[in-house]
Formats: C-alpha cells, sequence, structure tokens
C-alpha cells in the first residue's frame, strides 16, 4: 500500500484548537460499514446505539506533563523535552530539540527553578538520555514545571506558567476522567468525549465496561514517512490487561458479544494481547503491532475513534476495521457537515 493511499485534504479551521465545554456534547458520526449506512448523533447518544451486546473497553492511562522548556547554559538558546520514559528515577529517555545541535554534555537550565538537565547520547530511535539534578522530589518538580504535551496541530500558546487559566484547562482537559495509571505522553483522545454520567448509563443499561491500560509514546505523534506502508515500524508502548478483565472479555466473546474499544490505543493493547485464536494470552507487553488495511482482527469488533491525521498510524488502523473507501466516505462527510477534527475534536464510532 502507497503512503498517498492514506491522505486526504481538510480545511484547517477544521481543527479543534479547544475541548468543548461539555465532553459528551461532542458530535458523533456512527458508520455501521457492514449495513453501509451512516448516522450525525452526538456522544451522549451512545445508549442509543450500543446494546447489551456490546462491551466497552476503556484504556485509563494516566497523562504526565511530560514537556519541559528550557535554555543552554553556554548560549542561551531554546531547548525543549518531551520526556518518554525513565531509566532511572532521575534519568529519561526523551525527545529533545534542537537534538543535532546539542552535544553530549549540554547543560540545560529551567529558569526559576534550581534544577538542571545534562543532554546524553542519542539512540536509534532519536531520543537522547537524559539526566536531571536538584533540590527535592523529580515527580514534584515535574508536577509543578513541566507542561502538557500538547499535539503540535494545536496552534495556540503552550507556553504559559502553569497557573494560567489554558495551561490549567488543558491539564484537566487533556485526561479522561477516569485516567488513573500514570505514565502517557499524549491522551488516549477518543476517551476524552466519556463522561462517568454517560458510562453509568451505559452500565444501567447492561453494557459492561471493562479497563485496560496502554501508555501513549510520542510516537502517536509521528507521520508515516515510509513510500510503502508496510515499511513502517511503530515505536513501542507498555500496556497491561488484569487476569481478570481477561477472564471477563473472553467470557463475554464466548456468548456472542461484541468488542467495542475506545481508541485505537485500546484497540493497539486488545489486539497485542491476542493469540492467533483471539484469546488473551499476553496480559503485559510492549504494543508494537501495526494494524493497517488487510489485517485480520482477533478480538476488537468496533472502535469509538476521533477523526485522525492524514498518512497516521491510527487513520490506518480504522481502515483496516471499516476498510479504505467506507473511511474516507465517512471523512468527507464528516468534513462536509463541518465536524472538529483531531484531539479535542468530534468522534466516530464504527460498528
Amino acid at each position: 500500500m502507497q503512503l498517498d493511499e492514506c491522505d486526504y485534504e481538510l480545511p484547517a479551521h477544521l481543527i479543534a484548537q479547544h475541548p468543548l465545554k461539555e465532553r459528551d456534547r461532542a458530535r458523533l458520526l456512527v458508520l455501521d460499514h457492514r449495513r453501509m449506512t451512516m448516522r450525525h448523533l452526538h456522544v451522549r447518544d451512545l445508549g442509543t446505539v450500543l446494546t447489551p451486546q456490546h462491551v466497552l473497553v476503556i484504556n485509563n492511562t494516566k497523562v504526565f506533563p511530560a514537556r519541559l522548556v528550557g535554555r543552554r547554559r553556554d548560549s542561551g538558546g531554546r531547548v525543549e523535552i518531551l520526556l518518554v520514559r525513565p531509566e532511572r528515577p532521575r534519568c529519561w529517555q526523551a525527545l529533545v530539540k534542537p537534538s543535532q545541535r546539542l552535544v553530549v554534555g549540554a547543560e540545560v537550565i529551567f529558569e526559576g527553578t534550581d534544577w538542571t538537565a545534562v543532554i546524553g547520547r542519542l539512540d536509534a530511535s532519536g531520543n537522547r538520555q537524559v539526566e536531571f539534578c536538584g533540590r527535592g522530589s523529580f515527580r514534584s518538580w515535574l508536577a509543578h514545571f513541566g507542561r502538557v504535551p500538547l499535539p503540535p496541530y494545536i496552534k495556540r500558546p503552550q507556553d504559559e506558567e502553569s497557573t494560567s487559566p489554558t495551561t490549567i484547562n488543558d491539564r484537566r482537559r487533556y485526561q479522561t476522567v477516569y485516567a488513573k495509571h500514570r505514565g502517557s505522553v499524549a491522551a488516549p483522545t477518543a476517551g476524552l468525549h466519556l463522561t462517568r454520567p454517560l458510562l453509568c448509563q451505559l452500565r444501567q443499561q447492561g453494557i459492561e465496561v471493562h479497563v485496560v491500560t496502554l501508555h501513549v509514546g510520542p510516537g502517536t505523534f509521528r507521520p508515516l514517512r515510509s513510500a510503502t506502508i508496510e515499511a513502517h515500524t511503530m515505536d513501542a508502548e507498555r500496556y497491561w490487561i488484569t487476569s481478570n478483565t481477561a477472564m471477563a472479555l473472553e467470557a463475554a466473546k464466548a456468548a456472542g458479544k461484541r468488542l467495542v474499544a475506545v481508541g485505537t490505543t485500546t484497540t493497539r493493547a486488545l489486539e497485542s494481547a491476542a493469540d492467533q485464536h483471539g484469546r488473551l494470552r499476553h496480559l503485559e507487553g510492549n504494543a508494537t503491532l501495526f494494524m493497517y488495511p488487510g489485517y485480520r482482527f482477533q478480538v476488537v469488533d468496533g472502535l469509538l475513534t476521533n477523526f485522525h491525521l492524514p498518512r497516521s498510524t491510527p487513520l490506518l488502523l480504522a481502515m483496516a476495521l471499516a476498510g479504505r473507501e467506507w473511511i474516507f466516505a465517512a471523512y468527507r462527510e464528516a468534513v462536509a457537515q463541518r465536524y472538529r477534527f483531531y484531539s479535542y475534536g468530534d468522534a466516530m464510532l464504527i460498528l
């Protein structure tokens, strides 16, 4: 499959820059690719679409303030650090900009604090080793000084102090209401639409809701660059599924119920955990599975998802589930109906 086969035109004004005031007021395009139908609803209408024959699976990862902005001690030049994963409590793998201009041993200072960072080696994946030094708890300092790692297509000021209204709002809204386990540098954005009352309503209707954990890495921001889709390699993302959840999901599948994943991250966790017979056997590991048209899903039957960037792995995953032509038909309809796109945008339900 060629890269230009997963491209589409999107007017820039349809890229959502702010979240809606109420999460579940986001619009919902329901795509039933088996019946070849589309419907326009809102996320709060999920209970009119899903039945007790559906099982909802959510990702309870929690975004942490992984973005740091400092200055080089020698020149005063701006340095951005996006933490990826810890090696030790104060030593992290990170994406650093401008990476190529920073030699090993370069020191970064953070204005208004006594904390510094020393830039280490560059690895094959483009990460730098970064060692932090300062007084007190690194986690506490990061919670205060770190910033929400919003995607680069959100074109509004993100450099305010942590007490500014914009930053406080992003810290709350770029997080699901059920976020629990800290470790993601990006939100599982389909889950941003769900509210506690809506989840309670679905449960009362007899719809099971189960939880998995997958920590989202910066690979979610990276567009595909290979000329052919098959040449792309996914970044590993850590996932966990409890044995109780695995047993409940297998029982649901055995009873003929359909599993609806909330987001591509949930899908990656479930499909990575499954063996060739669709049984959830690998309950902890690194998800490196790349799903694109032609992939045969072992566990997931439906998907609640946002509208994704062109040439992106989440878009290809949606194509793998519903088919390229149907996904692009839905995207054309969403553009025509002026849906809001990407992380803070509207949603699509694929059944």
